[in-house]
């Protein structure tokens, strides 16, 4: 598509925009008066207005029914997630069977782990992306210390090449060939937190199964924001947050994929609690823990309702845009549109003050754009956010900003634009 940069064709845009209207499900931050463009959805996903609602009637059914309302109510909590179940499926490529909502999402890594991660001697490694998400970086490491390894030894990174911000998927295939007689597991963010870099998931898996180990993807950053097909791409398992681009409040309930190939392996070692006891004998109350069929097998606590009720609200939301092909065929054209305004304002300036650092094909990214600004970054970023243009900041000179086809416009763009040039003229021109 051949954009122009103008306010009047931005809205012409916005005016062929078939998901235009899901933007009135969300209630935006306010300052001074004025709601903010709010392009954060990757850090935390705005409210939907249902969520208030959803909240409400589980407060009711706690005030009305108590202790019954595990089993009585138009929902009883017992079997509450069952119907979230249906709803994340299509999110994620994957079946009912293979998806669980439970927990949080490091929690669920670890838990994870405890299945996918088999050292022995000789293949104990872990392959991961270098830069990956300090909380995924952590766990691992302290995955492999609880084997006995040391995490200098036992974990390989994958660097972009000298002068390079993203990774070859060539150069991540060739290193899993490299070592692949050590390593037991890869293990990969689906889209990375600071650079927006979607990797060949697909591509990875089949290098990782190539070698024998299995493959698992923290898709903190890409479950509701790209198309995923888990199942047929063969991945392992998964896991993944729901606050960010699905919208479910702060701290919201994460969710789990594993593969159908391995519900009868019972070699898989897991940590087991009551809930997930296969269901139709959970309340005998027996001794020898024996796991519910799929992926609900890998429960450990108590369902939580409240975050359950919040992530609901905004799966119906998913489910009323047609899930992921109309959502992804928007975030292709908004992001296209963002890269091509900050090269606009580039040419404005007469310097590149601001370089793209996520990959400007559409198959290697998602929602967001990661931003070098080069000189008096933070300054121009928080008067950005002072002028009601809210992304976020990565040290040392990043600017994230993600246009979410939910809820942002081409207008959107073209306002953060004009807000990014009009500073940054006054800070240093």
């Amino acid at each position: 598509m051949n954009f122009d940069y103008t306010l009047a064709f931005a809205k012409e845009l916005d005016l062929a925009d078939p998901l235009a209207d899901i933007r009135k499900d969300f209630l935006f931050p306010q300052q001074n008066g004025k709601p903010f463009i709010y392009l954060c959805g990757n850090s935390l996903g705005l409210q939907p207005k249902a969520a208030r609602e959803v909240l409400e009637q589980q407060m009711a059914n706690w005030e009305n029914l108590a202790v019954e309302g595990w089993f009585e109510g138009e929902d009883p909590w017992m079997f509450y997630h069952k119907e979230l179940k249906t709803l994340m499926a299509p999110i994620v490529g994957a079946s009912p069977s293979e998806v669980c909502p439970m927990n949080t999402l490091t929690v669920n890594l670890h838990l994870l782990m405890v299945s996918f991660y088999k050292p022995q001697a000789g293949k104990f490694k872990i392959i991961m992306e270098a830069g990956a998400f300090p909380s995924d970086q952590y766990a691992i490491e302290s995955q492999v210390r609880f084997h006995g390894y040391d995490p200098t030894e036992a974990i390989i990174e994958v660097s972009p090449r000298a002068g390079e911000y993203t990774l070859r998927t060539e150069d991540i295939v060739a290193q899993i060939a490299e070592h692949g007689a050590e390593i037991a597991l890869v293990l990969f963010g689906g889209v990375n937190y600071f650079t927006g870099q979607w990797f060949d998931m697909e591509g990875i898996t089949k290098a990782g199964h190539a070698v024998g180990a299995m493959v698992g993807f923290d898709l903190a950053h890409a479950a509701g924001n790209v198309p995923l097909q888990l199942h047929d791409w063969d991945i392992d398992f998964a896991c993944w947050c729901s606050y960010k681009y699905q919208n479910s409040g702060p701290g919201g309930i994460s969710g789990i994929f594993v593969h159908d190939k391995h519900f009868a392996n019972k070699s898989l070692n897991r940590f087991a609690g009551w809930w997930g006891y296969q269901e139709e004998q959970r309340f005998k109350m027996e001794k020898g823990f024996v796991p519910e069929a799929g992926a609900d097998g890998w429960q450990v606590s108590c369902t939580q309702v409240m975050p359950m009720a919040l992530y609901h609200a905004s799966l119906k939301i998913f489910q009323k845009a047609g899930f992921m092909d109309a959502l992804r065929s928007k975030s292709e054209t908004l992001t296209s549109y963002l890269i091509f305004a900050v090269n606009q304002v580039n040419i404005e300036l007469g310097f590149e003050q601001f370089k793209v650092i996520t990959p400007t094909e559409v198959a290697g990214r998602g929602a967001q754009v990661s931003i070098i600004a080069k000189d008096n970054g933070k300054e121009i970023f928080q008067q950005m956010v002072a002028n009601n243009v809210l992304g976020d900041w990565r040290e040392p000179n990043v600017i994230r900003l993600s246009p979410v086809p939910l809820y942002n416009s081409f207008e959107d763009v073209f306002k953060t634009a004009e807000l990014m040039l009009k500073i940054t003229k006054e800070i240093l021109i």
